[in-house]
């Protein structure tokens, strides 16, 4: 798959293969974090370096130790400490730069070390066999999907606490069905790629 364009990967990744929408994985932070639209956008930012990064280091792990060494057995244990450094390093820029921002994410924050869709990118670039530019092509339309997907579910809650809802879906429910509604649109784009 080395001849796959990279604008075919960064559409493919942001709409067709939304990371939440269309492969639901990182469902925890995007029902958890989506309550504002302010916390959703600052998740996105720290999904979106985390993916970034870690798709990078991961390839290099990959290929310069793991592939020479004969130890891909070992990818996903190198892969989620790679993901855990990283998100180590992220919490603590946000704590320092943004303390409202650090708070407001809460428990969600460090949950991304374990937030399926991180690790999800790092081996599908991995299975996809994508080169170097692939997988930063790859992991940064997968991160704007992330965060267009969270901002965008955002947005619709912040409309439905101001709307009249019936009282049996107040909350949660009525949340669970606009995802499911978001996500079924998003399936529409699935003939675009």
């Amino acid at each position: 798959m080395n001849d796959t364009s990279l604008f075919v990967i960064l559409v493919s990744a942001i709409l067709v293969n939304n990371f939440i929408l269309s492969r639901f994985l990182g469902i925890c932070p995007f029902l958890g974090v989506s309550k504002q639209v302010e916390t959703a956008f600052g998740m996105g930012m720290a999904v979106t370096f985390v993916m970034s990064l870690a798709s990078i280091i991961t390839y290099l792990v990959e290929y310069l130790i793991l592939v020479p060494l004969n130890i891909e057995y070992m990818q996903t244990i190198a892969f989620i400490l790679v993901i855990a450094s990283l998100v180590q390093l992220v919490e603590m820029v946000i704590q320092k730069s943004s303390p409202v921002l650090y708070q407001s994410l809460g428990v969600f924050l460090p949950l991304i070390t374990t937030n399926c869709a991180v690790l999800g990118l790092t081996i599908l670039n991995i299975q996809q066999e994508y080169s170097l530019i692939q997988t930063i092509t790859h992991a940064i339309g997968a991160a704007i999907g992330f965060t267009l997907a969270i901002v965008l579910f955002a947005a619709i809650r912040e409309r439905l606490e101001l709307s009249h809802v019936p009282k049996v879906f107040k909350g949660f429910p009525i949340a669970l069905i606009t995802a499911s509604l978001m996500s079924m649109a998003f399936l529409g784009f699935a003939g675009l790629v």
